[in-house]
């Protein structure tokens, strides 16, 4: 479900819907960035590169992008772009984006959204990276990994991940083209080649999975994963996790997003209870409510490329994990729907209702004359 007003609105009860967040002091303070909106789902948002006021957001029901910080929003390719987008991202210089939906995976340049080739087994996605080049997309699709060479034209499938595995986080790394983070059967695991061949991360597993993984905006060789209410950070590739301060109060929050400091005193954590932010590396927490939806899910954090200060989050009514099925169930049937087969569909429903009109005044005409000669 979702509302879009035009025109001067007040804010919203946050408790009342999901939406969009933005704090602009690293998770201290936070207002909506939906004025005009009462969302059912925001699941995912991306800021522009090249223009901090540029957002996408991804929901249950398409895309909505906004140029003026979030002031006011409209809804993009409507058409074309259908179900629930989990994925988006921008290219380094912003002048591509790319998107996944229930119905396929897209791209838009200076001409519009359009449809990318990709395999049925890539939608719905659960991510898209960005590489350091304009040219390079990682997507996280439902069954594996693939990869865009040509701007997200066309994605083909990354071999090296095995048949059974299922990879539910990913991450690259700023200023390389080839290093990728990801978790795989609830282990962290690490590739130096583009997600070819892969090695254990020395985190994780059957008894702790991993929620998330995630790199540094600030360090960029530094790593940050989430398991079982924990937080932990890995400097380097080749050095040990070690925990940050205590758990989260809830310890069986699943952590979708993590945001630090350059020192890591300051963190940002959101999970499926809310939002945590600590002041003192991980030793205290606080859930955030002031202006704040409670008690309902939080999606991933996204950072302003230009300040890693400001730090976007979204929040859903619905569930992830049902949002979820329901593209899953909804996403094979959807990818077959192309909009010239809506408008097919639709013109023969309309010659089907003017067809019915013209017998139903053909058999009024004929029971009219029978009457008369009566």
């Amino acid at each position: 479900m979702m509302f879009l007003l035009t025109g001067s609105v007040s804010a919203h009860d946050a408790s009342s819907y999901g939406g969009v967040f933005r704090s602009r002091d690293l998770g201290a303070a936070w207002l909506n960035a939906d004025v005009g909106l009462f969302l059912n789902a925001a699941l995912v948002v991306a800021v522009d590169p090249s223009d901090s006021s540029h957002l996408l957001v991804g929901t249950d029901l398409g895309i909505l992008s906004s140029h003026n910080g979030g002031r006011s929003w409209v809804p993009e390719a409507r058409d074309l772009v259908i179900g629930a987008v989990f994925a988006l991202a921008f290219s380094p210089e912003g002048e591509l984006a790319v998107c996944a939906a229930a119905n396929g995976v897209f791209r838009r340049d200076r001409n519009g959204w359009l449809r990318a080739r990709a395999p049925d087994s890539a939608i719905p996605a659960r991510a898209l990276v960005s590489g350091p080049a304009n040219n390079r997309f990682y997507l996280l699709g439902r069954s594996g990994l693939f990869s865009s060479e040509d701007g997200g034209r066309t994605y083909a499938v990354v071999p090296g991940l095995p048949q059974a595995s299922e990879m539910t986080a990913l991450a690259a790394f700023a200023g390389s083209a080839d290093t990728l983070a990801a978790v795989i059967d609830g282990q962290a695991m690490i590739s130096r080649d583009g997600g070819r061949t892969w090695s254990d991360a020395g985190f994780g597993g059957a008894d702790a999975p991993v929620d998330t993984i995630a790199a540094d905006a600030t360090r960029p060789h530094r790593l940050w994963a989430a398991a079982r209410g924990g937080v932990l950070v890995r400097d380097d590739l080749g050095s040990d996790w070690h925990s940050v301060g205590r758990s989260l109060p809830e310890p069986k929050a699943r952590v979708r997003g993590i945001a630090a400091s350059a020192d890591a005193m300051i963190l940002v954590v959101s999970s499926d209870r809310g939002i945590y932010r600590s002041e003192d590396g991980g030793e205290t927490w606080t859930q955030k409510e002031d202006n704040l939806p409670i008690h309902i899910e939080a999606g991933p954090l996204a950072r302003d490329p230009k300040d890693a200060g400001i730090i976007y989050a979204v929040f859903s009514l619905m569930p992830y994990a049902e949002v979820w099925r329901m593209a899953v169930d909804g996403g094979n049937l959807l990818a077959r729907i192309e909009p010239i087969s809506l408008a097919g569909a639709l013109s023969f429903f309309l010659l089907v209702l003017i067809g019915g009109c013209l017998v139903v005044r053909y058999l009024s005409r004929k029971r009219g004359a029978a009457d008369l000669s009566l």
